[in-house]
């Protein structure tokens, strides 16, 4: 039996379809780590229009990506909730292969400024993020494997790491460290979610993990996972950031810690978007710590 997608009732701004199908918000926490990458690469600063070139490059590069997810998702968004309204499900936006110029331009566009205004490095590491999200983890990974995000989730380390070699080709300790915790950031913050949003992954067949495991199993490693990011957050006082960082990472980590351990004890819909939510101040706080830390010491 083939499912269609609901009607679009209530139609919206054509420029708020636009700007949700890019996922502007997701850009930006992505832009934002690519910030705290340089923020602590010892290279030297950056010119106003080379600060301005690697943050539009990685904005740019991360909304084209989202754009390709939710073009490729259209055929199962429509049978979950939480993306069931995404504007070429309900129709605001036509989907055809006219996006897919537009998403490719844009992509090759980002890659193409970071190179001219910065350097090969930075403009191969832009390019990865977006290709990590649009490829690795939409169109190879998300439906067959449950480690789908784990390395879908690369996407934010190669934006720290654009960065960082922004500034200097040479990747600074910090900057890996940094990427690192991104790296393992990422599957406890979106498990979390998962678990949430459980009923409707398995609607659309996607192999999440509380899917394949179940809510209990799931929240067990995501506190397990949430350790080990806690851990790795601690590297950058071993490779130069100070007394501030470590405040940041602290609070932060003992947050997201605490919010984990009560996921464990009561693996519901609410505990679990208290402990996503939980992820996002964490990673904040890190990030932002990272950034002043850095400045303060220089």
């Amino acid at each position: 039996m083939q499912s269609t997608p609901p009607p679009n009732s209530t139609p919206g701004s054509p420029l708020r379809a636009i700007l949700g199908v890019f996922k502007l918000r997701i850009g930006v926490v992505i832009t934002f780590t690519a910030l705290a990458g340089l923020a602590v690469s010892s290279g030297p600063g950056l010119s106003p229009l080379q600060l301005l070139a690697l943050t539009l490059s990685v904005l740019v590069s991360s909304a084209s990506a989202g754009a390709f997810n939710q073009y490729y998702e259209r055929d199962r968004d429509h049978l979950m909730s939480r993306t069931s309204r995404r504007p070429f499900v309900t129709g605001e936006l036509r989907h055809g292969p006219v996006w897919l110029l537009i998403i490719a331009a844009l992509t090759a566009l980002s890659v193409a400024a970071a190179w001219i205004a910065l350097n090969a490095w930075s403009a191969l590491f832009v390019f990865l993020g977006a290709f990590f999200y649009a490829i690795v983890y939409t169109v190879w990974l998300k439906r067959r494997t449950w480690l789908n995000i784990v390395f879908g989730g690369l996407a934010g380390s190669w934006a720290v790491l654009a960065g960082a070699t922004a500034a200097d080709p040479q990747i600074g300790a910090v900057p890996l460290a940094l990427a690192l915790v991104l790296f393992l950031w990422t599957p406890p913050h979106f498990w979390s979610l998962a678990i949430a949003f459980r009923d409707d992954y398995a609607a659309a067949g996607v192999p999440m993990l509380p899917v394949v495991v179940g809510d209990q199993r799931a929240a067990n490693t995501i506190f397990f996972s949430t350790l080990a990011l806690v851990a790795a957050s601690m590297l950058p006082l071993a490779c130069g950031l100070g007394a501030i960082y470590f405040a940041g990472a602290a609070t932060g980590g003992f947050l997201f810690l605490q919010k984990a351990w009560r996921l464990t004890r009561d693996p519901c819909r609410k505990s679990a978007m208290v402990c996503f939510h939980a992820s996002l101040i964490q990673l904040t706080l890190v990030l932002l710590a990272a950034i002043i830390d850095a400045q303060f010491a220089s």
